[in-house]
């Protein structure tokens, strides 16, 4: 007797840990620089290159995105993003610690780390830190033949009027099956994720990612007439979960590993 229960007590305990580890879903922080003139944009790009994104491969990130809007776009020559996917929020401590005693990242690293006062290299950082979606709980490396030059990554903001207006909008790329439709037609989703601390809450982030310009406007038409999304676009439950959507068609720098 004493046996069958230590048996089922071992599944229960097995089966608790096996849905924790499939429930286990991606932290993503975003650092978006904000740039006034080409030597700041240059500054950052070096420190990015040489002494940040090195630092992060040693501390175990392996994969770290940066991305600029496109010449068409308002923020082309102002903003640079910064995709940095995480297993642990505990990460985002750890990684303050590693490059704060990190003797490559501060020596490389020296141009930016000291800058003075009136040679600031940025003109501020913002930091968004996401929780991948339900459906979503993975960040994925999308592979293209295409020259980076030319490849698109779209990076978008959908906030909502009302917490719980939000959350209905998060609902519909989950259950409803938002994302479900974007995997449907090869839109290359980088990654979904709820803000979860951020300058524009509530909201969401994605990015969805194209060879080219004209595969990013291919996409979007095929989307916008797919019979599913008229459909979950016409439901009541998910009208008016939106009140304001920002953009941003980004190419990735040539040092970027995504």
């Amino acid at each position: 007797m004493k046996s069958n229960k230590a048996f089922f007590s071992f599944i229960f305990i097995f089966a608790v840990f096996a849905s924790l580890g499939s429930a286990a879903r991606d932290y993503y922080q975003i650092k978006i620089y904000t740039i006034k003139d080409k030597t700041q944009e240059s500054t950052v790009d070096t420190y990015l290159k040489d002494a940040y994104i090195p630092a992060l491969h040693r501390a175990g990130i392996k994969t770290v995105g940066v991305f600029k809007p496109i010449e068409s776009n308002e923020d082309f020559g102002k903003k640079i993003f910064v995709l940095i996917p995480l297993k642990n929020l505990e990460d985002i401590e750890k990684l303050e610690s590693i490059t704060q005693k990190d003797k490559k990242y501060i020596e490389a690293g020296a141009a930016y780390i000291n800058a003075t006062h009136d040679k600031a290299p940025f003109e501020r950082i913002e930091s968004v830190l996401l929780k991948a979606f339900e459906k979503h709980p993975d960040f994925f490396i999308p592979k293209y033949d295409s020259p980076k030059s030319d490849q698109i990554f779209e990076l978008r903001s959908y906030q909502g009027p009302t917490e719980k207006m939000w959350r209905k909008k998060v609902e519909m790329f989950n259950e409803g099956g938002e994302c479900a439709l974007f995997d449907k037609l090869g839109f290359n989703a980088v990654f979904y994720g709820e803000v979860i601390s951020g300058a524009d809450m509530p909201n969401l982030m994605y990015m969805t990612s194209f060879e080219n310009t004209k595969s990013n406007q291919e996409h979007w038409n095929a989307f916008r007439n797919h019979p599913d999304w008229k459909e979950l676009s016409e439901k009541e439950e998910y009208k008016n979960t939106v009140s304001h959507i920002d953009k941003w068609l980004c190419h990735p720098t040539d040092y970027s590993d995504i």
